[in-house]
């Protein structure tokens, strides 16, 4: 189960570029469920995510670069390239995503939750804007059909 909270940043943290980052691409192949193949560094991955927003069941499985290249050939819509910063907030980590064109400026912020009651208890840093968590039009795999959003 994947337990999160996601906000729009309204401005980048201090120091951004100190945290370790990771280069992602990733591309869907079906909505609904939504299934996705995504590259993140080095590493390769075949991920299923079930209905849901702030919490959904989500099962991944490791794919060999050949693998991903064949699935990422097949997907559809807007494929997605970000850089994902890993920022530590007491006893979480922040994901923050920077989005390439054609989902340039969009930046967004994930908390991931052991819990449901600790993703609402969450307190947000100042820099953070507003929340979207509950927005459908914010999941990777509506922006992958979208390609872009009023910001």
């Amino acid at each position: 189960m994947e337990i999160e909270r996601k906000f729009l940043v309204r401005m980048l943290p201090e120091g951004l570029e100190r945290h370790p980052c990771k280069h992602i691409e990733q591309a869907y192949l079906c909505l609904e469920p939504a299934l996705r193949v995504r590259r993140a560094g080095e590493d390769y991955f075949l991920t299923c995510k079930g209905k849901g927003l702030m919490e959904r069941e989500e099962f991944e499985m490791p794919l060999s670069e050949e693998a991903y290249r064949h699935l990422f050939a097949k997907a559809d819509g807007v494929r997605i390239v970000k850089d994902r910063y890993y920022l530590p907030c007491g006893a979480y980590t922040i994901e923050l995503d920077r989005f390439a064109p054609p989902l340039a400026p969009l930046i967004l912020a994930e908390v991931e939750f052991p819990t449901r009651e600790e993703a609402l208890a969450f307190q947000p840093p100042e820099w953070f804007g507003r929340e979207v968590t509950g927005d459908p039009a914010y999941t990777n795999a509506n922006l992958s059909r979208r390609g872009g959003l009023e910001i």
